[in-house]
Parts: C-alpha cells; structure tokens; sequence
C-alpha cells in the first residue's frame, strides 16, 4: 500500500515561522512534523510515500533525511507553483494508482488511528473516496464539517455543497482513502492548473448523484487528531501533546530535546541552551538556538536568533485574509 503526504502549501496562517521552514518542517518536540506522519504511516504498514514539495522544499527534504524513519521509500513530486490538493494528488496519480487504496494526508497536523478498519470499509463499499471524520462538535464550530446521509455517503461539504438528507456530520482530518478508479474521475484540467479535491473533483460527482464518496466518522477516543496550521496549534502541538501509538513515551521527546521549566512547559529543541536568568514561559526553543540572558518571554517560539509570539491577534492582515472555513 502507498501513501502521499500533501506537503506544497505556503503556510499563509502559520506565517512568520514559515518564513524559516515550510509548514511540514517545523518541529512539535523535536521531530518535524512530516516526520511524524512517516512514523504514523510506517507503523500502519505502509513503506512507500510519495511527497508534494513547492515552498522551501529543501527544508521539507532535509526534515525526511534528517528526522524521518531510514527504511521508507520516497518519491517527491516538485511543483513549480502550488496546485492545490486535488492538482497536487492528480500529479502523482501514477504514483497513487498502484495502491487500492492509497492513503493521502495532509503535512500540517499529526494524527493517530487505526487505518485497518477504514481501509476494510472503503473496500467493502466499494468506495472511490473515502473521508476520515472527527465526530467532535466542538471542533466544527472552528473547522467546519462533513455532512453524512444515514449509509455513511458524503451529502455536504462545509457551506460549498449541500445535498440534504444529511443524518451525521464530522470535522474532516484530512485523511482521505482514494481508489485507483477515482482517477479515471479526475476532472479534465491540464497538468499545472490548480484544483481543489473536494469542491473540484468530488464535489462535481457528488452532485451527480455518485454514491462512491463516503465519509467515516470516528470519536475523539479512537481518532487522535492535532491539527498544526496557525502559530497557536503549533504551540499547543508541543505543549499538550498526545501518546501516539506508533511511539513509546520514551520515543515522544526527540533524542537531545528537553522538556524543562517549573511547569514542564519550555521545550528545548537539541543543542539548544537558554542564558543565565532568562524567564521562558511556554515556549519552544528550535535546535541550536541560544537564548540570551535575562530574556523574557512568554506564549512562543525562538528561532533563527529571535522571539516570535504566538498568541493570535485578531487584528493582523494574516488573520484577516486566511481565516478558517467555516
């Protein structure tokens, strides 16, 4: 079985530390975040991988080679611009078509579930896609959701299409299964155009009444799910982490970073050191930094030399221009 990492996106709302890394780079305790996903889909079985690369790849490259498991097989695909996750996934579709099903993830979260399961489903159905949901209200109501007739079949996504007969919703985690035959869907833009899975390639079939794109929904307790797409979840991801599956709790702190503080809420990334009487409080410091003495901060990160704040300001042109679909 093969997978792909979604990994080309610019990292609007995690700006300014995608100034330094590209989303997938930056590291929740040591390990960059693609690393992570490697871990997670090397553990469910699966050896090949195939990456989308577009904005500073060579820190997403390095991150693999560096961080990511020695024994997986990965194949980049470089886009000269970004096409979107249906343009991103349709590029390596020859890839992805010698799987059934091939698993397709987003880089900008981390994520622990059993696939066995939701492989066995897709199959059982008959699926052409298959959703992974979060059955979590909570959530929706900043992520939007994935509605679901009673039969498990996709009816509604978020406010862009909506069919009726919805009975369930979900908070899509961006894990999607895809059969080989769903390629043979795929709408006719040329090869560099941009597109968007959902709204582009299955929204259309969807509405024609194509009953093969369906959703699972799982609850929290069985679907560990910590998305990495603004400052504030970057921070959360390294502060409250989950214990994955795939890791030991030894394994959860990457070899050389510390977890210090009076509240256990400074993460140290390796060779990183903190000067004499310097305060941190919540904060991630990236590998080989050093933090002056009597430095104070509070809520962020320290990188390439200096502080960045991670508390969100409602009032910033990035907050305004990206903020999350509803």
């Amino acid at each position: 079985m093969r997978a792909m990492i979604l990994a080309a996106g610019l990292g609007t709302r995690l700006q300014p530390l995608t100034h330094l890394k590209a989303k997938p780079a930056l590291p929740v305790l040591g390990r960059p975040v693609i690393a992570w996903l490697l871990e997670f889909l090397r553990a469910s079985g699966i050896k090949e991988v195939a990456i989308n690369v577009h904005y500073r790849p060579e820190s997403i490259k390095e991150a693999v080679q560096r961080y990511g498991p020695g024994d997986m097989k990965i194949e980049y695909f470089t886009e000269k611009r970004p096409l979107g996750t249906g343009g991103g996934i349709a590029a390596a579709r020859h890839f992805l078509s010698r799987s059934d099903p091939a698993i397709i993830i987003a880089g900008d979260m981390l994520l622990d579930v059993n696939l066995q399961p939701l492989i066995e489903e897709h199959l059982r159905q008959e699926a052409l896609c298959t959703l992974l949901l979060q059955d979590d209200a909570e959530k929706a109501k900043t992520f939007g959701s994935i509605g679901l007739d009673a039969h498990g079949r996709v009816k509604r996504i978020a406010q862009r299409l909506n069919l009726g007969d919805e009975t369930e919703r979900g908070v899509f985690v961006g894990l999607r299964l895809v059969s080989p035959k769903a390629f043979s869907a795929l709408p006719g833009f040329s090869p560099d155009e941009a597109f968007e899975d959902l709204t582009d390639w299955f929204g259309p079939l969807i509405t024609s009444g194509d009953t093969r794109i369906r959703g699972h929904r799982l609850p929290p307790t069985s679907l560990a799910w910590t998305p990495v797409g603004t400052p504030e979840e970057y921070l959360h991801a390294n502060l409250s982490p989950s214990s994955p599956s795939y890791l030991s709790k030894e394994q959860l702190l990457f070899p050389g970073t510390q977890q210090v503080g009076e509240a256990h809420d400074v993460i140290l990334g390796p060779g990183a050191t903190v000067g004499q009487g310097a305060l941190l409080e919540r904060c991630v410091v990236w590998e080989n930094e050093t933090v002056p003495p009597n430095f104070a901060a509070t809520g962020g990160v320290f990188a390439h030399g200096r502080f960045y704040s991670c508390t969100e300001d409602k009032n910033s042109k990035s907050y305004k221009e990206n903020p999350r679909d509803e």
